[in-house]
């Protein structure tokens, strides 16, 4: 491009405080603008309009691996970034995400597994789900010190991974450590990530041997059937990928949900009074609030297979692509008022839709689930508790200092019990 585009650091205040403040305004300055990634020389592109975010996001030509590139020796972000966070050589294949993969290999991996994430087979979960969240409920009270109970800690995380490992095949012995593995995961902090995942792989391949002896009702066991009748379909390390893939992303961005939700909702009484007086609109609040409020801020970086022309300007063969996803969620040209939390919201059109889960090929598989879960686990928690509210001011929240992330590291709140 001719003219000279402003280059943004991925680690300015204002963008990981107030992302979508912070990237609305760079959409409205310039929608196509180049980024600095920590760790990583010269600069990548941002593309922030709802428009060419999604067609970043479903165009075959952007590519997750830089290596299906032709001709182009475009470094790895990501395992450039996993590398210089501790993780062992030998392990990075086995911690590459299925989101990573481009084509057949991509569409054969998630032929495995989408069988899981069914309509029939989330409906036939939802009474397991619905007494997952009772049991934490009826646990919260004696979690409180002083009145105040941190829900990130004691059930924002728990409720989905109590869920996902239930339909992955994980023992709910081995949960808190999943927990705990997949918060380091996606800490960022280098030193400790290591020990993560190698503690997630030896577990699974554990857990592999486990049902090689004994079959169980589970996702691990119909992987471990197919691989074992015809290991051209999947090989060992793929499994192990799958299975990283599903319990960290299968709770992980539904836990941040929760937290922010709830804190979105704890702070905006008129959408809770509405959510209060109809909990029917709990699926129809999540959309919202995951366009509202998502704690994942850009998609994984895209890489461009030959030139493309967007409609703000021309990205090169080669070149590294971050969907800012808070942006297009907050596109003036898509949602009226975009600033505004409204929970009746209508997301049902596609042209109006939130890009919280992605788009194209790579639309999250557990988005159903996902809603499932959510909209379970907060109209339960605000009819158990009808008093609930936030223990701190606001302002007081405490967010992770992280880029393209908005996570909140605790959320403490009363029950309105007494105590």
């Amino acid at each position: 491009m001719s003219r000279t585009l402003p280059c943004h650091s991925l680690m300015d205040p204002t963008l990981i405080d107030d992302p979508a403040g912070g990237f609305s305004r760079i959409r409205d300055e310039s929608p196509l603008a180049h980024a600095m990634v920590p760790g990583v020389d010269g600069p990548v592109w941002l593309v922030t309009r709802h428009e060419s975010v999604r067609k970043v996001l479903g165009d075959r030509r952007f590519v997750n691996d830089p290596t299906n590139v032709p001709g182009s020796s475009t470094p790895d972000l990501w395992a450039h970034a996993a590398l210089a966070q501790g993780v062992p050589h030998e392990y990075l294949e086995h911690v590459r995400s299925m989101l990573q993969l481009d084509g057949e290999v991509h569409a054969r991996l998630r032929r495995l597994v989408s069988r899981a994430f069914t309509m029939r087979r989330i409906t036939a979960l939802r009474p397991r789900m619905m007494q997952l969240t009772e049991e934490l409920l009826d646990l919260l009270p004696a979690k409180a010190e002083d009145g105040v109970v941190d829900l990130v800690e004691h059930f924002n995380y728990v409720q989905p991974i109590s869920v996902i490992c239930a339909l992955v095949g994980v023992p709910a012995a081995d949960r808190a450590a999943w927990i705990r593995w997949s918060r380091v995961l996606t800490s960022m902090e280098s030193g400790t990530i290591g020990d993560a995942v190698t503690g997630m792989v030896d577990n699974i391949r554990a857990l592999i041997e486990q049902r090689r002896a004994e079959a169980a009702d589970d996702l691990l066991t119909d992987l471990v059937r197919v691989r074992d009748a015809d290991g051209d379909r999947l090989s060992e390390r793929e499994m192990i990928t799958l299975v990283i893939t599903l319990v960290t992303a299968g709770h992980d961005s539904t836990g941040l949900l929760l937290s922010n939700g709830l804190a979105a909702l704890l702070t905006h009484p008129d959408q809770l009074a509405k959510l209060r007086a109809d909990p029917s609109l709990g699926p129809q609040a999540f959309d919202e609030l995951m366009r509202w409020c998502s704690a994942i801020v850009a998609a994984r970086p895209r890489y461009a297979t030959e030139d493309v022309e967007l409609e703000d300007g021309l990205v090169r063969r080669g070149d590294a692509v971050i969907p800012v996803l808070v942006s297009a969620n907050y596109d003036p040209e898509v949602f009226e008022d975009p600033h505004r939390l409204d929970i009746t919201r209508v997301h049902e059109q596609r042209r109006f839709h939130h890009v919280g889960f992605g788009d194209g090929l790579h639309y999250c598989l557990g988005a159903a689930l996902a809603k499932h879960e959510a909209a379970i686990a907060i109209t339960a928690l605000l009819e158990r508790y009808p008093g609930l509210e936030l223990a701190v001011p606001a302002q007081r929240l405490r967010r992770a200092r992280l880029p393209l992330t908005w996570r909140l590291d605790s959320l403490p709140v009363r029950l309105g019990i007494g105590g």
